[in-house]
């Protein structure tokens, strides 16, 4: 019973309220003072180094600078560089209250420095939040997203969306292991194939930078030796850091790390982890816990501690590619932080790339390759067939085939499985005049016309007409050819002339990892190739024309890059290994494909560059917008000297409903593109003049948003 229902225990009214009023009192001193995330009014500054220069998350190269912001004494222990804060941004400068400015959105940034006193004159802001204690901004990686920043003309904020992973409290209260002592040097293992391989080790394991481009030899030992190469640079007491181009490299060189060095030394850094443990894997390197880091495109930022190794596998792959601005490619970062940080360097491949050829041209870096005899034992047995040629055996017509690679996919299936690569997935194909391969178009709206159905009537891919009695507008042929047969398509054809054989497809809807080591067909797309248990018996290489014939000035690169990549899943030929490309065989990606010369080719490659003037001898930036915009900002930017300016060309309008990629235009909008060249050493020069134009644009709010791309990997 309460007192107030004057039972035996009642006290007097007075006494009660006076002990309540006590009670209020005593909690009301208690309160531990709150943050005010409005404004701080009248809040007493931290009496060292008030001023806190805050990053604010806020994209716009205009807004790309750091801004000053008042430290009250209460966030004075949390609010340290590298912490992540909010703040009132966009407030004017007469609503000014007690000394404080107020008003403005509230936004997320990073505290960079502290110091004693502001450039600015006028009233601070006070930092309105610590949003969490944990400094995850460190000086190395600043400077990384600064350089990275200058180097595409983009703005800090964007560099740090892709390189500081979103907070999730309830991780930053769980303790990160304790780091481990460094485990001993590696044996050399399957690095002894190559002359200079030892000694590449050793150099990294004493300390040293070397830098390398490796040219791996074919075959299944590639992860091994990534993880010896980063168990070298942890036996030096630093760091070591690789990047693969998706999941699925990424879990192979995860499983040889950790066979190689046991728990607790590396982490996997990959979007299949999820958001939380990805962030906990994070917080790991970056409070040095772990030393070694492998991943996909975005772990070119992990802040891992006293980088030792930077290596980078596949440099050629798109996926190294960022499609977020300001669109880093992992290569360049990963250089970056090798020549920042002096780190040692890999660029390993089978492939070899016009940049990575530079790389040795310029003697930056060394050639590290296996002597010819070793990869001739190494490397499958490779024929070239033409398109032209006509298959005699009716399954083999049947399937698409040339009599030598029926007879070659026959043979292999006696003795394990066959790969067959298709450039491109799905089932209905693109047609194209038998004669001369001119696509074949509608006479309504210039669509592609497809087969479809049984009964084998064209159709327009666009429009959806019909069109009969087709003929070529420009040899007046009347016979048809596919331009390139889906996946699905050719494992169908593939099942009628092997029936007694299984056939499986892996391609961007359903990709396999491995297959066992029994007959099979297995029909692929590029970069969807599964691992075979102890290698393909033989591998087929179809519509090799349709790689070649991608109006790209990095077409023969990339279908040879493509090639080598399957054909090294390939037995080698002491095995019995064969693989046949279907190309016209005089090409120089044909030719380099059956020398096993990826290197050769790429410094051909090089020269032709060299002679055009084309990146990566010269350095190359794309504008693009509507006319009007691009003019507009190529007349008002300040060009280095001797800078070039190609175009503008009008771009492809996509279609409403069509696949878009980064950079593309906004379906049904008519966009330009220019292309700026400059001399080498001028690139940053370039990069700077175009952000300091677009700045001003934006600043102005003048005209029609333009995007600019340094080093853009498509110029036609």
């Amino acid at each position: 019973m309460s007192s107030e229902n004057g039972g035996p225990g009642a006290e007097p009214a007075g006494e009660q309220a006076e002990q309540l009023a006590f009670i209020r009192e005593t909690v009301r001193k208690a309160k531990v003072p709150r943050a005010k995330p409005r404004t701080w009014r009248g809040a007493e500054l931290a009496k060292e180094l008030p001023v806190a220069r805050v990053l604010v998350d806020k994209g716009p190269v205009h807004l790309d600078r750091l801004w000053d912001y008042a430290v009250p004494a209460e966030l004075d222990a949390d609010a340290r560089p590298g912490t992540r804060v909010r703040v009132r941004f966009g407030a004017g400068t007469r609503n000014v209250r007690g000394g404080r400015r107020e008003g403005g959105g509230l936004l997320d940034g990073f505290i960079v420095e502290r110091v004693a006193e502001s450039d600015y004159q006028g009233p601070l802001a006070a930092i309105a939040q610590v949003l969490s204690p944990e400094p995850v901004l460190s000086p190395p990686l600043l400077g990384l997203c600064r350089a990275v920043a200058d180097r595409y003309a983009g703005s800090l904020a964007d560099v740090l969306q892709l390189a500081v992973p979103p907070r999730h409290a309830r991780i930053e209260g769980e303790p990160s292991p304790a780091p481990l002592s460094p485990p001993p040097v590696p044996e050399p293992g399957s690095w002894a194939r190559y002359p200079t391989g030892p000694a590449y080790l050793d150099a990294v394991a004493r300390g040293d930078s070397p830098r390398a481009v490796w040219s791996a030899l074919p075959g299944p030992h590639w992860p091994a030796e990534l993880a010896r190469a980063a168990a070298a640079a942890l036996a030096s007491g630093r760091g070591a850091l690789i990047v693969v181009p998706d999941g699925r490299a990424a879990a192979r060189v995860d499983a040889a790390l950790g066979a190689l060095l046991g728990a607790g030394r590396h982490v996997l850094l990959t979007a299949d982890t999820g958001p939380e443990e990805r962030y906990r894997r994070w917080l790991a390197v970056s409070r040095g816990s772990v030393r070694a880091v492998v991943g996909t495109r975005a772990a070119m930022f992990a802040p891992v501690r006293d980088l030792g190794l930077a290596a980078i596998w596949d440099d050629g792959d798109s996926s190294h590619s960022e499609p977020h601005a300001p669109q880093p490619h992992a290569r360049e970062v990963l250089l970056l932080r090798a020549a920042h940080e002096k780190a040692a360097f890999l660029l390993g491949g089978f492939g070899c790339t016009v940049e990575a050829a530079q790389l040795v041209d310029t003697g930056w870096a060394l050639p590290l390759a296996a002597g010819r005899e070793r990869l001739r034992a190494a490397a499958p047995r490779v024929r070239t067939v033409g398109e032209a040629d006509e298959a005699r055996d009716a399954a083999a017509r049947a399937a698409r085939l040339p009599t030598v690679a029926w007879e070659v996919a026959r043979e292999g299936l006696r003795h394990g499985p066959v790969l067959v690569q298709v450039p491109r997935r799905g089932y209905v194909p693109r047609l194209a005049c038998e004669r001369c391969r001119e696509p074949a178009r509608c006479a309504h709206c210039a669509g592609p016309l497809e087969a479809r159905g049984e009964d084998g009537l064209l159709h327009c891919g666009w429009c959806g007409q019909e069109a009969r009695d087709w003929h070529c507008g420009e040899c007046g042929g009347f016979r048809l050819r596919a331009q390139v047969v889906g996946a699905r398509r050719t494992a169908e054809e593939l099942g009628r002339a092997f029936p007694a054989v299984p056939v499986r497809t892996s391609g961007r809807d359903h990709v396999l990892d491995t297959v066992p080591d029994r007959p099979a067909l297995i029909v692929s797309t590029p970069g969807a190739e599964p691992v075979a248990e102890g290698g393909y018996a033989a591998a087929l290489l179809l519509d090799g024309w349709a790689l070649l014939g991608r109006p790209d000035l990095r077409a023969g690169e990339e279908a040879l890059r493509r090639w080598l990549a399957a054909a090294a899943l390939v037995r080698g030929q002491e095995a019995g290994g064969t693989v046949v490309v279907v190309a016209e065989p005089t090409l120089r990606p044909v030719q380099a494909l059956v020398r096993w010369d990826p290197a050769g080719h790429a410094m051909r490659e090089l020269a032709d560059r060299a002679e055009l003037g084309f990146p990566p001898v010269s350095r190359m930036a794309a504008v693009s917008g509507p006319p009007d915009a691009v003019a507009e900002l190529l007349a008002t930017t300040e060009l280095p000297e001797g800078a070039e300016v190609l175009g503008p060309v009008p771009l492809p309008v996509p279609l409403p409903g069509r696949p878009r990629r980064a950079g593309d235009p906004p379906p049904g909008e008519r966009w330009e593109r220019a292309l700026v060249r400059v001399r080498p050493g001028r690139g940053a020069a370039l990069a700077a003049a175009l952000k300091a134009a677009q700045a001003v644009r934006l600043a102005r709010r003048e005209g029609e948003p333009v995007r600019l791309r340094m080093d853009p990997p498509d110029i036609g």
